[in-house]
This record gives C-alpha cells, sequence and structure tokens, in this order.
C-alpha cells in the first residue's frame, strides 16, 4: 500500500507536542514528575505521557486507520506490540527519547516518530526540541535535515576509515555481562566509543556523517526503525548481528550500523563478537 501519511504533518505535530509539552517542564520538573520503570536509570516523566496523549489524540483525528504504537501505551497495555506485526499502517512514537538526559536536565533527547506498511519502516522523523529540526527520511528519498523556515539539506554518512580510527557509539549496557566484557575490550581497537543515552542523536549523528558505528542489543521499534532508515537512505549500511535485515517486529538480536558492508563486516568481526 502506499501510506496515506503526509511525512511534514507528523513532523509538524512532534514539534507542537514538543514545545506544549515538553519543553516547559525541562529543568521544571517536580520530585513527583519523575518515576522509575524498570530501573533507576529507565525514568518516565510527566512530559513523556502528556506529549504521547497529545500526539496520539491528534493520529486518531488524522489518521484513524493507522495503528498507534507508542513507548508509554506499550508500558500500559505490553500486547500492543504484538499488533505491530499484522497491521497494514502503523505510526510507531518516542515522545521523548533520552528521557534519563531530560530528567537530568542534559538538552540531548528527542521526539521520534516512524511509519510502518506492511512490515516495511517506510518513513522515520527525529525532531529535536533544542535545535529546533528534523532529520527526516522516507524509503528511497534520501535522508535530510529540515527547519522550520524551509531550509533542508541532504544527510550522507562519513567514509569508510581504519578500524582503529572509527568513532562511534554502542550501547552495552543490554549485553549478557561475558559478552560485555568481552566487546568492551574489543573496543579497545578504534579510536573512541561514547553512549549518548539517547537514540535520537546518535542516529542523527551517523545520518549526518560524524561517526562511523552505532550499536544496539536491545530493540524497540520506537527506539530504532526511523533512525535505522535515516542512517540506510543516507548511504549506511544496516543489519542486525546475524546479518539479516532488522524489521518492525525485531526486539532482539541486536543492530550495527557502518558505513557501507565492508565496515560492518570489520565491525562484527573484531568488535562486536556477541
Amino acid at each position: 500500500m502506499v501510506s496515506k501519511i503526509d511525512v511534514t504533518t507528523l513532523a509538524d505535530l512532534l514539534r507542537r507536542a514538543a514545545k506544549a509539552e515538553i519543553l516547559p517542564r525541562f529543568r521544571r520538573l517536580g520530585s513527583d514528575d519523575v518515576r522509575a520503570k524498570t530501573e533507576a536509570t529507565d525514568l518516565l516523566t510527566e512530559a513523556d505521557l502528556e506529549a504521547e496523549r497529545m500526539i496520539k489524540a491528534e493520529v486518531a483525528t488524522l489518521w484513524p486507520e493507522a495503528l498507534f504504537i507508542g513507548e508509554e501505551s506499550v508500558a500500559a497495555d505490553p500486547a500492543l506490540l504484538g499488533k505491530l506485526k499484522d497491521a497494514s499502517l502503523s505510526i510507531i512514537v518516542d515522545p521523548v527519547d533520552g528521557t534519563f538526559n531530560f530528567a537530568s536536565g542534559i538538552p540531548a533527547f528527542g521526539v521520534m516518530a516512524s511509519v510502518v506498511a506492511n512490515g516495511e519502516c517506510i518513513a522515520g522523523i527525529i525532531y529535536d526540541p533544542m535545535g529546533d529540526d528534523w532529520v527526516i527520511a522516507e524509503k528511497g528519498a534520501g535522508a535530510w535535515l529540515k527547519r522550520p523556515d524551509g531550509s533542508s539539506e541532504r544527510l550522507s554518512v562519513a567514509k569508510p576509515v581504519a578500524l582503529d580510527q572509527m568513532v562511534g557509539m554502542a550501547s552495552t549496557g543490554f549485553l549478557a555481562p561475558g559478552k560485555r566484557a568481552e566487546v568492551l575490550a574489543n573496543l579497545a581497537k578504534v579510536r573512541f566509543i561514547c553512549n549518548y543515552r539517547c537514540a535520537a542523536h546518535e542516529h542523527r549523528a551517523f545520518a549526518g556523517g560524524h561517526v562511523h558505528y552505532l550499536m544496539y542489543n536491545k530493540l524497540m521499534p520506537w527506539d530504532h526503525l526511523g533512525g535505522t532508515l535515516a542512517c540506510v537512505e543516507a548511504g549506511g549500511y544496516a543489519a542486525r548481528f546475524d546479518g539479516s535485515a532488522y524489521l518492525p517486529q525485531h526486539v532482539d538480536g541486536g543492530l550495527l550500523i557502518a558505513p557501507d558492508k565492508e565496515s560492518w563486516e570489520l565491525l562484527r568481526r573484531e568488535v562486536f563478537t556477541v
């Protein structure tokens, strides 16, 4: 099917939700506005809840035929995630990606959305409330940095470099303890490793050509679908650890993104030996 969803309209909705429900709460959260979900570093704030509530309500009006999957909606109803595989059209939203940063007063968080049609991610949006711009990708149309004034620029991934010159991000916290130690030791082979605790900004950095790799083990669709599409549309190569394609229904199996297949294979062989 051809999606009836206008990506520009969806992008504007994310921006309006950020301005109405997220930015007014930044560095103004009270003690009752933040709580832990699964662990002390997995946080939920009133901004997450209210932004998702606003986006969900407007999506229901604009595109009533679409299945809405939000991070907080799934937290309240885990069975919702299982409907993604069979839905003909879905909109997946992370209202505040980088909630730990947001709750800590660190200005590295984003609002993310992806559009899935018949089991394939066809559009991704990453809005940066602090920079007030979007990375937007549609399948086959490239990845673009777009601004509210209408200006835009096409994004392109970094050129491949030798392993010892690679810089990038790796989220090792969800690896099994033994494998985590092994991967952390292997990362001594690259030039630089960091973790923003915010997939939105990590995907933006890769699609913009600033880093050479991204690695994740836990895959939730609101964290990585749209961002991975942006990375691929910017010229990158992405696959799960076993070399298979990353699909909307995948929540495990790992994800490695690199500038090209050769760099991917090198990183997989030398560093991410999971």
